[in-house]
């Protein structure tokens, strides 16, 4: 009889865990997006107009170039001998240096059409989704989560039931 007893108060007083698989049916799913900015590369390119040069010649120097050279040719003469004889000899030699200089000039003779590339970056925004919010329905009561598993609708989803009495 004790026995019997123990089993009786053993069931009575001690509860027993039940479990059992709930499922509950989608009724919508909406995913949440988030918005990533990445960069790729790309070539662009344009044409530019590149000038031709043409360097021509001129023999002989202009009179600006003459006198100068006379003039710097007497200073340099007269400082290092002292003497005038020494600034004469230092204009002439001045003057045929200067006189012996060829003028070389460049001049822009035409364009050419080239072409000019290089790399940039482009920047993309890339739409992912983050995850998504479900609506479901169970014995006539509706709720929501957020979750990673892609749902179908009308799929049927275990949930947990959970009832307190206060």
């Amino acid at each position: 009889m004790i026995k019997f007893g123990l089993i009786a108060w053993l069931i009575l007083f001690i509860p027993i865990a039940v479990n059992a698989k709930t499922y509950a049916t989608i009724i919508n799913i909406t995913p949440n997006y988030f918005v990533t900015k990445t960069f790729t590369k790309k070539k662009s390119c344009h044409i530019i107009n590149k000038p031709i040069y043409r360097k021509s010649s001129v023999s002989g120097a202009n009179g600006g170039d003459i006198l100068t050279g006379i003039i710097l040719g007497g200073l340099i003469g007269k400082g290092l001998t002292g003497k005038d004889k020494g600034a004469a000899a230092g204009a002439v030699l001045g003057g045929v240096i200067a006189s012996d200089h060829v003028n070389v000039r460049t001049s822009v003779i035409g364009y050419r059409k080239k072409r000019k590339c290089r790399i940039i970056n482009v920047p993309q925004r890339t739409k992912r989704i983050k995850n998504y919010k479900i609506d479901y329905e169970w014995n006539g009561i509706f709720g929501s989560s957020y979750t990673h598993n892609n749902y179908s609708l009308g799929q049927n989803i275990p949930i947990s039931v959970k009832i307190n009495a206060n």
